[in-house]
């Protein structure tokens, strides 16, 4: 895997991936863009999102929808890293969405799929909770 990025002015720069996608970051307090630990944090968040929609598919849960939300603390002084990560996710679905699948597919992806979360749970601790709403 290989990425390039390049500096556009200011603060920005210009994250080229090698599959040919480009994203912006901004260094200057994430005025125009967002900033590359944000970047981490939504790195993150698709990681584990895209292994809980693709499990609960595999269990033919029918799920209408797969949000979750990240929160952090960081150091106070350089470098600021992440001292601890909060993962929330919420699972939508039908009546006959199992709550025990949610889970399995949360934990699973936490404990052994999602790359970047393993990968940031070396250095800082990450929680993780997930609710379920039902569609009516």
């Amino acid at each position: 895997m290989q990425v390039k990025v390049k500096w556009a002015g200011d603060m920005q720069f210009i994250g080229e991936s090698g599959s040919g996608h480009t994203i912006v970051m901004d260094g200057n307090g994430a005025k125009t863009a967002a900033s590359p630990m944000e970047m981490v944090l939504l790195a993150a968040g698709g990681c584990s999102s895209i292994d809980v929609v693709s499990i609960l598919n595999k269990a033919r849960q029918p799920i209408s929808d797969c949000q979750v939300e990240l929160t952090t603390e960081r150091a106070d002084t350089a470098p600021r890293v992440f001292t601890k990560i909060n993962m929330h996710f919420t699972v939508t679905g039908s009546s006959e969405l199992s709550e025990k699948q949610v889970a399995r597919a949360v934990d699973l992806s936490m404990e052994k799929y999602c790359s970047v979360s393993l990968m940031l749970a070396k250095h800082c601790p990450i929680e993780h909770s997930y609710e379920v709403v039902i569609n009516e």
